[in-house]
């Protein structure tokens, strides 16, 4: 139509305009600002020399209406009615144009403007995004006394919507009422809701609709579903079903869509049990779950290990005429496999329609974990290929994964070379994978040689290849050359991480560079990276080593200012470090606060206190606090029990260390060589030679093997006697 006009005649353009407008003449519409009087055949020469301008930036309308003054135009459409300017706004013109019409017109005695008018103004200023200009014409609106419609908020709120307002849309409707005095129903609720749930802005939507139940106004079935899906996005899941048991007393009943919402956000939060109730409920409701809701149901069963539940649904799904997916049938297979029942997993293999290749991936990983390599390979081969599925790079890189993990190395290298004459492009993780293999058993030159073959092909080391390479040789004392690796990734392009810096960290501290740590430290921040607590905690060991517990503590405060916890290993270094130098009570203190903040110690804290109690000479004390370790659940150990033993012995009270000895048989403890040369030591000095012997004879019955240390107590003792007949017994000890 618009190419029809383009085409046509200046007066043909011109009656079919002023028709729409239904304007008896038009005298003014043919005349140029700079010619009073100008022929038919002037103004179409006129028009065509324009045209032949072919200005690209005109669009087709705005080419036609070019020749015509727009002053003039509306001097000719007097007067004009509100019908006229509606049909005349409605025309692609632009902003400034619109309203520069609108204005004039507005301006004109007589004139007033018709709700229509601004409706059609405001949709074409809402599409521009002139937010500003439509709140001034909603304030004129107000002044001229106009009533206003619900539908004009509806449209201005979902202009904001498509703007990515949803602040705006709501204000806007608090002031429908207040400002407006237009009584907004529920769809204008709805749409606010909906706009804040699909603007990212949740946590506001169920203000808006506790607003709507304050003001009397009824919620339907839409308001229910899209507030409890904003109380599942912001984890409000209980909030969200009370709000279930609450429709029918507004008159709604619950459908398929919120039994969904409500049953996906239950399986997500791992509540599985209510979620199965739900689904239950949905069932007799006469809702039908689709495809989606048994999948969430069936992940979260599975996730949860309870694989017979889920098979059951699963079987349910059949009945009701489901089709499970590949996705389904694929979690029921994850978590058979992750509980090593592979061969079940590869039963069910049978009963999938269409397999894909992730699901035998999966079953490839559950083979390989279970240690069941050759199996594993006749999957690939013997089913995954025949059946005409194609195995992918993770296909290959499980396997070889699998094979590092169990410490193959050569079983590794022989697969990857296997693979390759049938084709396979080994990829970067491919190399990181075996890398990392090699790294942990400290075979760096054979790591460094895939460095190389990976640098052949074309491919270069990613984070995770840095990373493995640069531990492994902090590991190694090597830290000279981890350091020249760490600085060759910045200009390899390549970013460091935690990883990165904790592994030089550690590097430096094991060598005693602890101030090259420290600025290290410094650097990390420097580069965006935070500290963690594997960063602080290695750090602070560091200082203890060298018994600077004020630099240590400085650390300390540093870390809880940088809001990072102190866990187990900080506190364990900091008591063992305060026992060291006798400050037990202060040690004592620092336990407290770990059970203050809710950190349970291990038995290593407990032991460090237990060995500095009976070093002390407090071996009562050491005794209760075990008891109340004890009684707090934790199980003590033959180190537990060896410091307790060498403090009874050290104070004198060997029966009960002979007792506490006697115990551990009962309590499942085996006693080792600390604890038999403790005895053995103590009844030696005391000069006990024949109970010793008899203890070392117990130790042997029961499985002890005397060390050099044993024999170095028993020889002194006896030379230090000089007891008649002692040369026999050593003797007869010895042979």
């Amino acid at each position: 139509m618009l190419k029809t006009f383009k085409s046509s005649s200046s007066f043909h353009v011109t009656r079919t305009l002023l028709v729409s407008f239904k304007i008896q003449s038009f005298p003014l519409c043919c005349c140029t600002t700079t010619t009073t009087t100008t022929t038919a055949l002037g103004t179409k020469d006129w028009i065509k020399d324009n045209n032949a301008l072919n200005i690209e930036s005109d669009t087709e309308w705005e080419t036609l209406l070019k020749p015509f003054d727009h002053k003039q135009l509306l001097s000719s459409l007097n007067p004009i009615t509100p019908i006229q300017l509606s049909k005349l706004l409605k025309l692609p013109l632009d902003i400034p144009t619109s309203m520069e019409l609108f204005q004039k017109v507005g301006a004109r005695r007589g004139y007033c403007h018709t709700f229509d008018v601004y409706s059609i103004l405001i949709d074409k200023l809402g599409a521009a995004g002139e937010f500003k200009i439509i709140d001034s014409l909603l304030k004129q609106m107000k002044e001229e006394k106009l009533v206003f419609r619900e539908s004009l908020f509806i449209r201005i709120m979902r202009f904001y919507g498509k703007a990515g307002l949803p602040g705006q849309a709501t204000r806007l409707l608090l002031d429908m009422q207040g400002l407006y005095s237009c009584n907004p129903t529920f769809k204008s609720y709805n749409v606010v809701l909906e706009i804040l749930v699909a603007g990212n802005c949740p946590r506001v939507a169920p203000n808006v609709f506790y607003d709507m139940l304050n003001r009397g106004i009824s919620p339907t079935v839409y308001s229910f579903g899209v507030v409890m899906k904003a109380m599942c996005m912001n984890n409000e899941v209980d909030s969200a079903c009370s709000l279930l048991r609450d429709m029918t007393k507004h008159g709604c009943v619950p459908n398929s869509v919120i039994y969904q919402t409500l049953i996906h956000a239950l399986s997500q939060n791992n509540r599985m049990n209510e979620a199965s109730r739900l689904l239950e409920e949905m069932f007799l409701m006469g809702c039908e779950p689709d495809a989606h809701t048994f999948n969430d149901v069936i992940h979260g069963l599975c996730r949860e290990s309870r694989i017979h539940e889920a098979a059951k649904l699963l079987d349910r799904m059949l009945l009701r005429g489901f089709s499970p997916d590949a996705l389904t049938y694929g979690y029921v297979v994850h978590a058979l496999c992750a509980k090593g029942q592979v061969d079940e997993a590869k039963a069910l293999l049978s009963e999938i329609p269409n397999p894909n290749t992730v699901i035998y991936n999966t079953l490839i990983n559950g083979y390989v974990t279970s240690g069941r390599f050759d199996e594993a390979k006749d999957l690939l081969y013997n089913n995954m290929v025949i059946a005409g599925y194609e195995p992918d790079t993770f296909t290959f890189n499980i396997l070889i994964d699998g094979l590092c993990k169990k410490g193959l190395l050569f079983s590794a290298l022989e697969f990857l070379h296997e693979v390759l004459l049938k084709g396979f492009e080994p990829n970067v993780i491919t190399y990181t994978i075996l890398i990392n293999g090699f790294c942990k058993q400290g075979r760096l030159e054979e790591a460094a040689e895939l460095v190389n073959n990976m640098s052949a092909k074309g491919l270069s080391l990613n984070t995770v290849g840095y990373n493995c390479l640069i531990s492994a040789l902090c590991k190694n004392g090597r830290i000279q050359e981890a350091l020249q690796m760490f600085g060759e990734m910045s200009s390899k392009g390549c970013k460091r991480d935690i990883y990165t810096f904790n592994s030089v960290i550690y590097g430096l501290c094991r060598d005693d560079k602890i101030e090259e740590a420290l600025g290290l430290y410094q650097d990390m921040f420097l580069e965006g990276v935070i500290a963690n607590t594997v960063t602080y905690n290695t750090m602070i060991h560091a200082f203890l080593r060298r018994d600077s517990i004020q630099q240590a503590f400085k650390l300390v405060d540093e870390m809880l200012f940088r809001g990072c916890e102190l866990d187990n290993i900080t506190y364990n270094g900091l008591i063992k470090a305060l026992c060291k130098i006798g400050a037990v009570e202060k040690g004592l203190g620092l336990f407290e606060e770990m059970l203050g903040k809710g950190i349970f110690p291990d038995v290593i804290s407990c032991n460090i206190l237990i060995n500095a109690f009976c070093r002390i000479g407090k071996v009562n004390d050491a005794v209760q606090f075990l008891r109340d370790m004890i009684h707090r659940g934790l199980t003590p150990d033959i180190i537990t029990y060896n410091c307790l033993i060498n403090g009874l012995c050290k104070t004198g009270r060997v029966q009960e260390a002979l007792n506490l000895f006697n115990r551990l048989q009962g309590e499942g403890i085996s006693a080792d060589a600390v604890t038999y040369n403790t005895l053995i030591s103590r009844h030696c000095y005391e000069g006990l030679l024949n109970d010793a012997c008899l203890l070392l004879f117990k130790g042997v019955d029961n499985g002890f093997i005397p060390n050099e240390i044993t024999w170095n107590i028993l020889i002194n003792s006896f030379v230090k006697e000089s007891v008649k007949g002692s040369e026999d017994l050593l003797l007869g000890l010895i042979w």
